[in-house]
Order: C-alpha cells, then sequence, then structure tokens
C-alpha cells in the first residue's frame, strides 16, 4: 500500500458523493495503489450507511464504525493508526481540504520531505469573528510553546510511515492534533491554498466547542499558564509590602488615618478574584491529568468494513 487518505465522518451524509467523485478521480490519475479510511464519529444521520454502500462498490473504501462520538481529533488518531500506507493523507469530509492538491503534496514528499502540510492563504466561507479568532489563537500559542507549531494549518497533510509511526508512539486523551503533527520533527514543508467553503450541510464547530479546543492546544503544549500565576503572586505581594510600607510611614508622619470601607472591599474582591482564576487554571490541568491516569482506551470500535480481522483496534 503505497497511500492512505484517512476522512474522519460526522453526519456528512450530504458531502459523501461529492467527496468520494473528486478523491477518487485524483487518486486513480496518481497510478498508485491506495486505501481510503473513512472513520465514522457516530453520525446521527445515514453517514454510515452510505459508507457502507461505497465499501461495497469499490473496496479500496474502509469503514471504521465507533461505538459512540469520540470526537475528530480522536476519530483522526483511529484513522492513522488503521492506515497501512507509506504515506497517510488526513482529509476533511466537507471538501474544504481540495483533493486535488494531493498531486502537489505527494510531488513534495518524492522530494524528500516527511511532512508536507497545507497551509490556508485564505479561508473563504467563515465569519470575520472567527477567521480572528482563529488567528489570535495561533499567535498566542506560538508564544506560549517551545514547539513551533505552523499558522494557519489545519490537519490536511501528508506523512511519511515514519511519522506516523511516531504519532502511533503517543498515548495522550486530549489529543491537540496540530500540535502532535509539529511534535514529532521531521523535515517538514508547507504548500500554500486558498481554502474553499463548505460544500455542503453546516459546520459542526460552535465557539465553545472552538474554546474548549483551543484550551486543550495551550494545555498540552504549555505549562506558562501554572506558572505564570507564581510571577503574579510575587508581584501582588510586592505591591502589597510597598503599600504597607506606605501606609506604616504615612502614620509615623501623619498620625493613625480611619480606613476608608470601599478600598478595603476593592482589594478583597481583586485578590480573591486573583485565586479563583489561578484556581481555574489549575484545575484545567487537574482534570486532564485525571483523564489521563485512568488510562481508558481512546476510542471503541463497533465494526470494521474492508479491514483483515487482525487489524489493529484501540
Amino acid at each position: 500500500m503505497v497511500l492512505s487518505v484517512v476522512i474522519p465522518c460526522y453526519n456528512e451524509e450530504p458531502n459523501l458523493d461529492d467527496l468520494f467523485t473528486r478523491l477518487i478521480t485524483v487518486l486513480d490519475q496518481l497510478h498508485l495503489t491506495y486505501e481510503i479510511i473513512c472513520v465514522d464519529d457516530g453520525s446521527r444521520d445515514h453517514t454510515l450507511k452510505r459508507l457502507i454502500e461505497y465499501h461495497h462498490s469499490n473496496p479500496m473504501i474502509k469503514v471504521v464504525n465507533f461505538s459512540r462520538n469520540f470526537g475528530k481529533e480522536i476519530a483522526l488518531t483511529a484513522g492513522i493508526e488503521y492506515a497501512k500506507g507509506d504515506a497517510v493523507i488526513p482529509i476533511d469530509a466537507d471538501l474544504q481540504d481540495p483533493p486535488e492538491l494531493i498531486q502537489d503534496l505527494i510531488l513534495k514528499w518524492q522530494d524528500g520531505y516527511d511532512v508536507v502540510y497545507c497551509k490556508r492563504r485564505s479561508r473563504q466561507g467563515e465569519t470575520w469573528l472567527k477567521q480572528k479568532t482563529a488567528g489570535a489563537f495561533y499567535r498566542i500559542i506560538s508564544k506560549m510553546t517551545p514547539v513551533p507549531i505552523p499558522r494557519d494549518t489545519g490537519d490536511f497533510r501528508l506523512m511519511d510511515r515514519r511519522v506516523v509511526e511516531a504519532l502511533k508512539l503517543l498515548p495522550e486523551r486530549h489529543r491537540f492534533m496540530k500540535g502532535l503533527f509539529s511534535w514529532v520533527g521531521f523535515k517538514q514543508i508547507a504548500i500554500e491554498y486558498d481554502r474553499p467553503p463548505r460544500s455542503k450541510g453546516e459546520t459542526k464547530w460552535n465557539y465553545w466547542q472552538l474554546w474548549n479546543f483551543a484550551l486543550d492546544g495551550i494545555t498540552s503544549f504549555s505549562s506558562l499558564p501554572l506558572k505564570v500565576w507564581s510571577y503574579i503572586g510575587l508581584l501582588i505581594s510586592l505591591l502589597a509590602f510597598i503599600y504597607a510600607t506606605f501606609l506604616i510611614l504615612r502614620t509615623l508622619i501623619l498620625g493613625i488615618d480611619v480606613p476608608g470601607y470601599a478600598s478595603i472591599m476593592v482589594v478583597t474582591l481583586f485578590l480573591g478574584g486573583v485565586q479563583l482564576v489561578s484556581l481555574g487554571v489549575i484545575g484545567e490541568y487537574l482534570s486532564r491529568v485525571h483523564d489521563e491516569v485512568k488510562r481508558r482506551p481512546l476510542y471503541i470500535v463497533r465494526d470494521c468494513y474492508g479491514f483483515e480481522k487482525d487489524t489493529h483496534k484501540n
């Protein structure tokens, strides 16, 4: 097997016809042996039924069916673990990742690069707010982590088998795949493209999910949010010491002054807020430690179509 294409699917029934038409046309033109691994992430529409029909009509299309919805990052992980190709390409089912770029990815791979990732030159069909928040996230995480995570880059990329085997060694539960792709290293290069809007259907990501996704990325690749509270506490203590010194000197010079109730309440509420925020940050990290130590499997597969019986299942 030369090439494996991994497609996480969640309620993508409207996009499947166009997806497979364009994808198979591109793959057939490459004259390479390939497989298409579709991971159904607990879809509630007829996505699984359509995937099975496509598998029966084309054995190169293989299906992994989860027992429930585990999330896109886990579905992507499962597809990578099931892939057998010398090169693996994750791609979205909504056609925002143009299959026609696969040929360019393979050419760069043949030039000797281990990872060829696609960098978005523009993001069509997305709101102004989503584009700005995405840009802010990439700027923030690039300053907080020593791992160089490319900006405006999704999961659409080609990975050599050596990279895939390295990724399979990473067992963490909260998986920020963009960060993991960068963390493993290897020889990487980018190609730019204009990302089109979704072909059909609606995005599965709302702003709350994107917020949690951003937290996963930051907590997975940076301990700065934990460390910063030591410096904030030190700064507040220094300011309190300076203010206490000022009060002592003023009392010695001018006599006793009756303190104001408002100023005491402001200081009390401010310090209480700082403490609660710091506890919240600690809680975010602690909850992830709690998930890790339970050692539950990343996903549970209900059934598979197109794989040998000894295929690995997590």
